[in-house]
């Protein structure tokens, strides 16, 4: 099939959403544009028919959905909002000749990927007003911080193999002879406030660069967050582009994935099975017998200078289409029901499907599949586009990909499941 070039579009996307919380405010802010409503969890829903909602758990989790009262079903994509990459400490600068983030890791990031690169700070802070709290996003658009490197000359074995310590090599500088407390009157000044109005924040360091296209012929992408941000837009662009069905499209937009789910609002809590069991009412058992699952997390392909550390049968290329992920002790939820049904969906639109399985003797990660089926069982297939430096500070992917995943999952979203004992009507 003839995908359409989306990567201006993507790029635009990725730069709204330096942190979980933009990404949110970024996925609202276009459900709202296409007469999305936000419902609140603290308060009784009234849920018309035809009608479209969304609700959001502590700013960083999203869940929309089309409300159809006929609907025996329900087609979930479900991708993740976070990124790997440097949380701001409760004291976040550190005084002195130069002046100096306090941070800690948040995921498994690749150390040296983020080095001598322009970054900032983005997030959320927690401002005292005279009825009690209010959140607040902050993004200081500008180059704040860099991280620099040892010279060769004082660090000769840093290309044989260099352990990086986080509490030492991994401080960004970003001013000289400045008091302590800096970052936080920076950030008071970004949102108009008095500094003592900070109350708390969860702040992050992120990579300020943009996205970019690279390659003889325009072939690869190569940008910040493409982990998972890529699924994150492709399954919102698929959930707005969907033709009506007999079934309720969800979007499902979960935090806290690269540090394993298990929290209030990760793919591990309540947040899905309480939204669907509230939409179906007394229908929500067998709503789910007829229900399916996309997991959509960004896979791993094969490396061009090193084929050796890929399976030698199921390493997918870019460019190639969208990915399959199995794993034999269900790191990955997909089995041979939700394979053959996701697979056969994208054969109705033409779109390639690749295999992806770690090399036997190297464990990987999981995703959100096998977690969010721990509190909503339903046939789950774990899928994701292949990308090259996961994790890294700047990750690669094909730019004809994202095509793929948006018409596979355009598809997903305009289709219905009905089980009866082992056959799948689709």
């Amino acid at each position: 099939m003839k995908t359409i070039n989306y990567s201006k579009s993507l790029f635009n996307f990725i730069d709204s959403s330096p942190t979980a919380y933009h990404t949110v405010a970024t996925v609202k802010r276009e459900l709202l544009n296409n007469g999305f409503s936000e419902l609140s969890e603290g308060e009784a829903w009234n849920l018309c028919d035809g009608k479209k909602y969304f609700v959001i758990r502590n700013g960083t989790s999203i869940i929309a959905f089309i409300y159809r009262a006929s609907a025996k079903g329900f087609m979930i994509v479900a991708s993740h909002s976070d990124s790997p990459a440097f949380r701001l400490k409760v004291t976040p600068d550190i005084a002195g000749a130069y002046t100096k983030l306090e941070v800690e890791k948040y995921g498994g990031m690749i150390h040296y990927s983020w080095f001598d690169r322009p970054l900032s700070v983005a997030g959320r802070v927690l401002v005292r007003t005279d009825s009690g709290i209010e959140s607040k996003l902050v993004n200081i658009e500008s180059d704040l911080a860099v991280i620099p490197s040892i010279a060769i000359h004082m660090n000769r074995s840093v290309n044989d193999g260099y352990k990086f310590n986080p509490a030492i090599d991994l401080l960004p500088i970003f001013s000289q002879n400045e008091e302590r407390g800096l970052t936080l009157s920076l950030i008071a000044k970004e949102l108009g406030i008095e500094k003592d109005a900070i109350v708390s924040h969860d702040l992050f360091l992120y990579n300020r660069e943009c996205g970019k296209t690279v390659g003889a012929n325009g072939e690869f992408i190569l940008s910040p967050r493409l982990d998972d941000l890529e699924c994150v837009f492709a399954s919102l662009r698929s959930f707005l582009d969907a033709k009506e069905s007999e079934s309720v499209p969800v979007l499902a937009v979960f935090d806290n994935e690269e540090v394993g789910s298990e929290t209030k609002q990760g793919a591990a809590s309540t947040f899905l099975a309480r939204v669907l069991n509230r939409i179906a009412d007394d229908n929500y058992d067998s709503m789910l017998y007829n229900s399916f699952m996309v997991s959509a997390d960004n896979a791993h392909a094969k490396h061009p200078n090193h084929p050796e550390l890929a399976d030698a049968d199921n390493a997918p290329l870019l460019n190639e289409g969208v990915v399959i992920k199995w794993n034999a002790n269900q790191k990955y939820a997909t089995d041979g029901v939700s394979a053959a049904i996701f697979g056969q969906m994208c054969k109705r639109v033409g779109v390639k499907v690749q295999n992806y399985c770690n090399r036997a003797d190297m464990p990987g990660g999981s995703t959100l599949g096998s977690i969010s089926n721990t509190k909503v069982s339903i046939p789950t297939v774990d899928i994701g586009l292949p990308q090259l430096a996961m994790h890294s500070a700047n990750e690669t992917a094909g730019s004809a990909d994202i095509g793929y995943m948006i018409a596979a999952l355009t598809e997903f979203y305009s289709s219905s499941l009905s089980h009866k004992n082992d056959s799948y009507n689709f």
